[in-house]
């Protein structure tokens, strides 16, 4: 049935309406969020009265009374007033809290905390300033609960937690029961924290529980902590560190045995420069590398290539628990050639720590086959830590040509494999 003209007429006008009315809710639309995304007041102001129920720019126009204004009061209505319109944001409760706290509205901002965690009970950004706002009301307990959150949740902020956590509470024990979760990540960030503070004990503590994860490790945690230790002169934990790392990091490849002390010793495996495995140091007067042409007894040797003016050791060494009072029996084979200088290199085995030196062989030099070293000697009353190096003698001075070492074997003289 057609429609009459008046009624097309009526029809006509309705859709105009509602076009129109749709353009004008869309402009408008369009110029709040324009006016929002300025950051001055008039403009924000501006994207509020064209849209009034947005929450969003209330929040805003909050932000811009706290920090360009310093208005707590003025930041306070708007954030009132954004929560109203959605109370299931939790950052607008945090900015909320914020406020609160400069004005010193206690109870105030602790409801709007509890709002925000309600809101976003996972959310790491929530829990972190949360626990800062808790840290700063002194609610230590509440802190350190939003800092497990943080921990339990968030890759990149450990570091920084621990730090905050440790600072209101340096209680370890404490932290590691209640608070630090049962991640290697974060018990090996812990770990680095209290090395760099010097909290040798309580690095102890999260080594104990970090080994009892039986979660994988790095190996630079573990090379990190040793090297911490030794410097320290807490040998035994050191001891103990690389034998539990043979399951946390995959070094059971490297642990000294009865028949052999040193971690290594014929080069077959991959020299880490960490831990008790071989340590070395590159410079542009010698290069080490590992040579599967050259060997004593197995697949490659050590090469050593000098080209010296002046120097004091090759920069080979190996870090290696003893007992006091003990006797060790030594020996390493070697070939070298064109060595030029006055002296030559030679092995020597030292205190670590007291610089006593209870091996130092001849010269090594004036081989082109494999030839053994070796001697017999024992450690002192308090030697628990030898090292095992190539040094220059006479030192500081001229040398080149190449040296190759390998089969190097350091066991106790009573072991009955010896």
């Amino acid at each position: 049935m057609a429609l009459s003209p008046g009624r097309r007429l009526l029809l006509l006008g309705a859709s105009t309406l509602v076009v129109l009315a749709y353009v004008g809710f869309a402009l408008t639309d369009y110029l709040a969020a324009r006016f929002s995304e300025k950051t001055d007041l008039t403009n924000l102001q501006r994207a509020v009265r064209l849209q009034p129920w947005n929450a969003e720019y209330r929040n805003r126009l909050g932000r811009y009374f706290f920090f360009q204004e310093n208005s707590a009061d003025d930041s306070v209505q708007s954030f009132l007033s954004a929560v109203s319109l959605n109370p299931h944001q939790a950052r607008y409760w945090i900015d909320l809290a914020n406020a609160y706290q400069v004005q010193g509205a206690a109870q105030p901002e602790e409801d709007a905390l509890e709002h925000a965690l309600r809101a976003g009970p996972t959310s790491t950004a929530v829990a972190w300033d949360a626990a800062n706002l808790y840290s700063a009301l002194v609610d230590t307990s509440a802190a350190l609960r939003e800092f497990r959150t943080v921990l339990e949740h968030d890759p990149y902020l450990p570091p920084a937690a621990l730090q905050l956590c440790w600072r209101m509470k340096p209680d370890i024990d404490g932290l590691l029961r209640d608070v630090v979760p049962p991640i290697a990540a974060v018990y090996t960030s812990f770990l680095d924290f209290l090395i760099s503070r010097k909290e040798t004990e309580s690095a102890a503590k999260v080594w104990t529980q970090l080994a009892v994860l039986h979660q994988p490790v790095e190996r630079r945690h573990v090379f990190d902590y040793m090297r911490y230790l030794v410097s320290r002169q807490e040998v035994d934990q050191a001891q103990l560190v690389w034998e539990q790392a043979v399951n946390l990091s995959g070094l059971a490849a490297y642990q000294p045995s009865p028949e052999n002390l040193v971690v290594n010793g014929n080069f077959r495996l991959s020299v880490l420069n960490g831990g008790f495995d071989w340590l070395y140091q590159q410079s542009s007067e010698v290069s080490l590398a590992l040579d599967p042409t050259q060997s004593h007894s197995g697949d490659r040797s050590l090469l050593i290539n000098f080209d010296a003016r002046s120097l004091e050791d090759a920069g080979i060494r190996q870090l290696i628990p003893v007992q006091p009072n003990t006797e060790y029996d030594f020996s390493a084979y070697f070939r070298a050639e064109d060595i030029q200088g006055a002296g030559g290199p030679r092995f020597a085995i030292q205190d670590l720590y007291s610089g006593q030196t209870y091996f130092s062989s001849d010269d090594l030099k004036d081989s082109t086959s494999w030839k053994q070293v070796s001697g017999i000697f024992t450690t002192g009353p308090g030697t628990k830590l030898l090292i095992f190096r190539v040094k220059r003698v006479p030192a500081r001075s001229p040398i080149r040509g190449k040296l190759w070492i390998d089969d190097i074997r350091l066991v106790r003289t009573n072991y009955e494999g010896s």
